[in-house]
């Protein structure tokens, strides 16, 4: 992820937000707004063509989800583009079980993944699908949930995630191989009727 706002500038924004300065978020959002809207653009590209949700209206519901928290614990730039991927994501799951619910299983939305999480075969998955298969793997290994979320949903580098993370570029690079083969085999066996 290009970091054309200053890291040391947000990390000093979320500080102040932390200890209780509302007003820093105010000033946050402006540094950080094109990026999150690029985020949220790659999020519905890789959805359904016909998709009702916009960038903006999702770049605008995870910043309503992220004011609401009292007292956000937010360390650093990249930390946070991690938590606004995580709202993302769970905002367009949300929207896809309501829509799921609306059309009684017709149509289910879908979420093209990328070739870095690379499902053979499997271009569109459903998103309701992929999204319960990330809550089986972070049962089992949330550092691997996590590593996803940063990697594919926030689109960050080893490099980034592994200072996220506060681990090693090597255990990101060998868990995040681990964790795209067994998100593989598990929508594999989940999506076959």
């Amino acid at each position: 992820m290009s970091a054309p706002t200053s890291s040391h500038q947000v990390t000093e924004l979320l500080a102040r937000w932390r200890d209780g300065d509302f007003g820093a978020l105010d000033s946050l959002v402006p540094l950080v707004y094109a990026e999150l809207r690029k985020l949220a653009r790659s999020y519905l590209r890789r959805e359904r063509p016909d998709h009702t949700l916009q960038s903006a209206a999702l770049v605008h519901e995870a910043y309503v989800r992220l004011a609401g928290k009292s007292s956000p614990d937010l360390e650093n730039r990249t930390h946070f583009f991690g938590v606004a991927a995580r709202l993302m994501r769970e905002i367009l799951v949300e929207h896809a079980r309501s829509r799921a619910a609306a059309k009684r299983g017709d149509g289910l939305p879908r979420l093209a993944l990328n070739e870095a999480l690379s499902i053979p075969q499997q271009r569109n998955v459903d998103v309701i699908l992929l999204d319960d298969a990330l809550r089986r793997l972070a049962a089992l290994d949330e550092r691997q949930c996590r590593i996803v979320e940063l990697r594919f949903f926030a689109g960050l580098s080893i490099e980034e995630t592994s200072e996220a993370l506060e681990i090693s570029a090597a255990t990101v690079s060998r868990e995040w191989t681990t964790a795209r083969l067994w998100l593989r085999r598990e929508i594999a066996r989940t999506s076959t009727p």
